[in-house]
């Protein structure tokens, strides 16, 4: 019988990663997988008895494919998994997780639960991305797993965008840009552009204004069955440019129109941890107001912190207990006595 397949892409040009690559070789060979490594130049450094896969059609015989990195890496590596089938997991190793699954610490724990099969697979949405431009017959075609957004092409200058859901006219406003975002793209560029934080089974798409010059410019939700269009109008003094998940960019002159729907082939993502996440994506169920996740790690921290702070709150407690001799402290329960027996408000620890 053949060994399992695991392909691995990692960061290059995080020395971190290239640390983690040699232990994630390793343990996988010691779990019984072939690991396979998608990046050619990293493979000279590991020598003949790893493998190297180039292309996607390289792709579609693995069991998953690994990802050492950050949520970028993870979106590099969805563009090899998309329409594959092939679910993706992420050790995150950058500064942004909230894709990864785990990370470097619980690598052992993992391509154990790996090799017992302990693990499931869920689907994450992607957007199907539609770009219309003057003197162009054919349309632009592509997809997005976080986001798809126009900005201006001009730093100096606002760029002025009509919206539309479902093929009828919204809105028009000047601003720096939109993002056209999945629920899994809620906590990315959406996120920081002041938009909602979308948990990844909901079947939904947002459209977030980015600084947009007027009243009623606010973030919109929409159902799994609708589409969102944009359409530089030609009133506006820049043209765009128009960015999927970060990575490809096409230009977008005055009167282009790019629609989102939501897309046919999802990503799959594979799952050590039963919790669902809060987003996009370390150990994915990270939320990015607390920075943490449900790794053992974060687990302590939290415990940590959360004792810290019955800590701090049961000293200011045997504070205010201990100064209530003090005549200050006398003089205040007085003035408390002869208000006409109202109680003063109870002051809570915070």
């Amino acid at each position: 019988m053949s060994a399992r397949k695991v392909v691995i892409v990692a960061h290059g040009g995080r020395p971190e990663a290239l640390a983690a690559l040699t232990d994630t070789i390793r343990e996988l060979q010691a779990a019984g997988f072939e690991a396979v490594l998608h990046d050619d130049d990293l493979a000279e450094a590991f020598g003949d008895p790893v493998d190297v896969v180039r292309t996607r059609e390289g792709i579609g015989d693995a069991e998953l494919v690994l990802v050492l990195g950050g949520d970028g890496t993870i979106l590099r590596a969805a563009e090899l998994t998309h329409g594959t089938g092939v679910p993706l997991l992420g050790v995150n190793l950058g500064h942004v997780g909230f894709l990864a699954e785990f990370d470097r610490e619980d690598l052992h724990q993992a391509v154990q639960r790996l090799a017992a099969g302990e693990y499931t697979v869920e689907e994450r949405g992607v957007l199907e991305v539609t770009v219309t431009r003057p003197g162009h017959d054919e349309p632009l075609r592509g997809w997005a797993l976080n986001e798809a957004t126009l900005e201006k092409a001009d730093r100096s200058r606002m760029i002025e965008v009509a919206v539309a859901v479902d093929g009828r006219p919204l809105s028009s406003f000047g601003c720096d840009g939109v993002v056209l975002s999945t629920a899994t793209g809620s906590t990315a560029h959406a996120f920081s552009a002041g938009g909602p934080v979308v948990w990844p089974d909901v079947d939904a798409m947002l459209l977030v204004p980015i600084a947009a010059h007027a009243l009623f410019a606010r973030p919109l939700v929409v159902g799994p069955s609708s589409s969102l269009g944009l359409e530089i109008l030609t009133t506006s003094v820049s043209p765009g440019m128009l960015t999927c998940d970060g990575r490809r960019r096409v230009d977008m002159p005055v009167g282009s129109r790019v629609e989102v729907r939501r897309g046919p082939e999802p990503i799959r993502l594979a799952r050590l941890n039963r919790a669902p996440s809060p987003t996009g994506s370390s150990t994915s169920s990270r939320c990015p107001s607390s920075g943490g996740g449900s790794s053992p790690r974060h687990a302590r921290r939290t415990r940590a912190s959360r004792r810290g702070r019955e800590s701090e709150c049961s000293r200011r407690s045997r504070s205010r207990t201990s100064g209530s001799s003090t005549p200050r402290a006398s003089r205040s329960a007085r003035g408390s006595r002869s208000s006409r027996g109202r109680r003063a408000p109870a002051r809570r620890c915070s």
